[in-house]
């Protein structure tokens, strides 16, 4: 079985299209999406009508729940965006989206972890900033997912995998359109790709257990950093053309 894994669109079109372009050449037998797909800057309805049109096995990440459930004292910018531009078609897709699936056996998809999407798995922030995970963090997150090998999260948007305690494996694809941004939650810290490319991994278990290659995929960047300019964002386009946060 040959997967590929996709996540944190953000309604970037440009970014997904190229992401899609390039997996048709990656011979695989499926393509999972992990959440937060619209709420951008760039393009949120195009790129809810291409998902739409996909049927992608997909989960919602915190973004979705945040578009569903937030009023306008709580709801942040990218999502009040977003929210201005949807469709009845489009919230009935999102509403029909569940926050934890299991696309085929043995594999389980989630946005944060399997319950919080606003939860890092493979990240810990501390005051100084944010690492990488340790096992015993990792695995106390994941909580109870015996039977499962293959266990794929977005989220942090960026990419990384583990090999779990038992031989399970871990991804995450990094981000296919928003390749870096800043929190002040816990604490104060950056999440940096390092480069604009859209990313995307691709899992197969042809050597007996699940494996990983990653894809760094160039597209018209700079289309995505001047849509957010238009919406007084510029912090948020420095990210689109550089990967690192101003």
């Amino acid at each position: 079985m040959r997967i590929a894994v996709i996540s944190d669109v953000h309604g970037n079109l440009p970014a997904l299209e190229a992401v899609l372009a390039a997996i048709e050449g990656d011979g695989v037998d499926l393509t999972v999406n992990l959440g937060d797909l619209l709420s951008g800057y760039v393009d949120p309805v195009g790129t809810a009508d291409r998902l739409i049109g996909l049927g992608l096995p997909t989960v919602a990440g915190n973004h979705e729940r945040q578009l569903l459930t937030f009023g306008p004292e709580r709801i942040g910018m990218a999502d009040r965006v977003t929210k201005q531009v949807l469709s009845e078609r489009h919230w009935a897709w999102l509403r029909s989206l569940p926050a934890v699936r299991s696309p085929i056996p043995g594999v389980l998809a989630f946005h944060g972890t399997p319950d919080d999407d606003l939860r890092y798995l493979m990240h810990t922030v501390e005051a100084s900033g944010a690492r990488e995970a340790t096992a015993g963090e990792v695995v106390a997150r994941l909580g109870d997912v015996s039977g499962y090998s293959l266990l794929l999260c977005g989220h942090t948007h960026l990419a990384g995998s583990m090999r779990l305690p038992g031989g399970a494996l871990l991804v995450n694809p990094g981000s296919v359109g928003w390749p870096a941004y800043a929190d002040d939650e816990p604490y104060p810290h950056r999440m940096e790709a390092g480069s604009p490319h859209a990313r995307y991994a691709v899992v197969d278990d042809v050597s007996g257990r699940w494996e990983v290659s990653f894809a760094a995929v160039e597209y018209p960047w700079e289309r995505a950093a001047v849509a957010a300019e238009g919406f007084g964002r510029p912090d948020v386009a420095a990210a689109m053309r550089t990967g690192r946060v101003a």
